[in-house]
């Protein structure tokens, strides 16, 4: 008798406890369905789209083909989006680490693999808006911004204490200011700077040589003070460095208002195509130039112009001991057989010259390591393409030329390149799509006018550069780009269907306007300009400076 009330007791207990489980996963049910469900999942109808449908993004799965504004009907305004976990403050969705860590992907750490781009699945995605950190504040403006930003938008210090006695950067109360110094340069990148210059004979230890050099690549730039005062030089550098355990390092760039690109140089080609740049710069990067028969160094080749410099600081360069004597006399070797030539070498510093021909190639011996790149590789092939082992020859005409062809800065601006027709252009069609973007700006810029100062923009991102006109215009403003304003020039139905989203998204409109009828195709295009709000989760921020 007293076993059969123990059973019904226990059945008793079993139900009670049932039925608190099926209400628990009914609130939660509830919940999730009134917060709009979990940032994962959130958007397939709406964000989503936004993403896929309109600007060509892969498709979502279900066998849908929706235009701009499919999924929402004319008089339905997306209200909201839920916000990240504060701890995804700082994602960067295809260079996160933690989805590498997660997902177990099987990269060479040897060869950088983690630090190149690794996309999440559909499934994995974040469709939720990023947060601010807490108590950020409106940035400190352009040209003030080069030496001192606000502690609150990049709450990352360690690299203050770590690199302490290279004067990368201290911090000062709410503050975190960059004297200019670096690993290799801690007096201040801009004696540094005109020590190249120097050494390069170039006139007033200025190194852009009267324009000659404009585009510089910074490889592993740190905090960017090296591109920073390249500016003063009126030369531009694409500082680069990875998503590594410094992964604050661009974020310090561009909050300083310097051009910066988070890669790796691993198994990728990075994202510029053939002879871009008229200098690189490597000062202490720590990269391992002979591995895979010196892929890294053809990679610069590739990138660099005809007669472009390698500027190269490093313990190789000048140091005794028996290591760095060997990896010097190695890369020497390696790059005698690239055809550069050291332009000059003087205490902790080499700088190599690349050839302004093909005669030193076609000079060498049969078989001669690295070998020259077939014939049909397309040097300026560049997403997610490997990096190739092999050197790029100049085409017949680049021969020929003996040099880039391009006119000096800031003649360059406007001055139709040589390179022109390698990509189905003409001088005419280059002079006339610069004179379509200048009155393009100066259109953007009236309406723009009752919301920005001389100093209110700096940062841009140009979605569709093509040949460069947007950014060449923006020479005759004293504003050089645009931070927190979107730009929007399209077709009227596009402009409708973003406007959809501008609540859910913190932005708001601040204008709009008809646009020149300057397109080949004739038709009806709007320009919509979009201001991203401030807003907050849970702690104010400040709007100061």
């Amino acid at each position: 008798m007293s076993r059969g009330r123990g059973d019904g007791d226990l059945k008793k207990r079993l139900v009670t406890w049932i039925v608190v489980i099926a209400i628990i996963c009914g609130c939660l049910y509830i919940y999730s369905r009134n917060s709009g469900t979990s940032a994962l999942e959130y958007g397939s109808k709406s964000l989503r789209k936004l993403g896929s449908s309109y600007l060509g993004g892969e498709d979502d799965g279900d066998g849908a083909s929706n235009k701009p504004g499919e999924d929402l009907q004319d008089d339905v305004m997306l209200k909201s989006i839920p916000v990240c976990d504060d701890r995804h403050s700082e994602l960067i969705p295809c260079l996160d680490r933690n989805l590498i860590y997660q997902t177990r992907l099987k990269l060479d750490l040897s060869l950088m693999e983690h630090y190149e781009r690794h996309c999440p699945v559909p499934e994995r995605r974040f469709n939720c808006l990023i947060p601010p950190p807490p108590g950020y504040k409106v940035p400190i403006k352009w040209p003030k911004s080069r030496d001192v930003v606000w502690k609150a938008n990049i709450p990352h210090t360690h690299l203050a204490s770590e690199k302490s006695d290279q004067n990368w950067m201290v911090v000062k109360g709410d503050k975190i200011e960059f004297p200019g110094g670096g690993t290799h340069f801690h007096y201040g990148a801009d004696k540094y700077i005109a020590a190249i210059a120097n050494m390069l004979n170039f006139s007033n230890d200025i190194l852009n040589n009267e324009g000659r050099l404009r585009t510089v690549l910074d490889v592993g730039c740190g905090v960017a003070s090296f591109g920073g005062y390249m500016l003063s030089s009126d030369m531009i550098a694409m500082s680069l460095a990875p998503n590594d355990v410094h992964q604050n390092q661009i974020q310090f760039a561009l909050e300083r208002g310097i051009p910066a690109y988070l890669g790796v140089l691993g198994t990728k080609r990075l994202p510029y195509p053939s002879r871009s740049f008229e200098l690189a710069h490597c000062s202490r990067c720590r990269i391992d130039w002979l591995q895979r028969n010196g892929i890294l160094l053809l990679e610069l080749d590739r990138l660099l112009r005809p007669g472009g410099y390698f500027a190269y600081s490093s313990p190789e360069a000048y140091a005794q001991d028996e290591e760095d004597l060997r990896i010097w006399k190695e890369m020497s070797a390696l790059v005698e057989r690239m055809c550069w030539k050291i332009a000059v070498k003087r205490n902790q510093t080499v700088i190599w010259v690349k050839p302004l021909t093909n005669d030193c190639y076609m000079e060498r011996e049969p078989g001669t390591q690295p070998p020259l790149c077939k014939s049909d590789d397309d040097p300026d092939a560049v997403w997610d393409v490997p990096m190739k082992a092999c050197i790029t020859p100049y085409t017949d005409q680049q021969h020929k030329a003996k040099g880039s062809g391009l006119a000096p800065w800031p003649a360059r601006l406007t001055t139709p390149p040589p390179r022109l027709a390698d990509f189905g252009y003409s001088a005419e069609m280059f002079e006339k799509d610069t004179e379509v973007w200048q009155h393009r700006v100066e259109n953007y810029w009236n309406l723009l006018s009752p919301k920005i100062q001389p100093d209110t923009l700096r940062n841009l991102m140009d979605m569709k550069a093509n040949l460069g006109s947007f950014a060449a215009a923006l020479k005759s403003k004293d504003e050089n780009s645009c931070h927190g304003f979107i730009i929007i020039r399209d077709k009227p139905s596009a402009v409708e269907f973003v406007k959809k989203h501008l609540s859910a998204l913190h932005w708001e409109a601040v204008a709009t306007g008809d646009a020149e009828q300057d397109t080949e195709q004739g038709e009806d295009e709007v320009v919509f300009i979009i201001q991203k709000k401030m807003w907050l989760t849970s702690t104010s921020f400040s709007v100061t400076e």
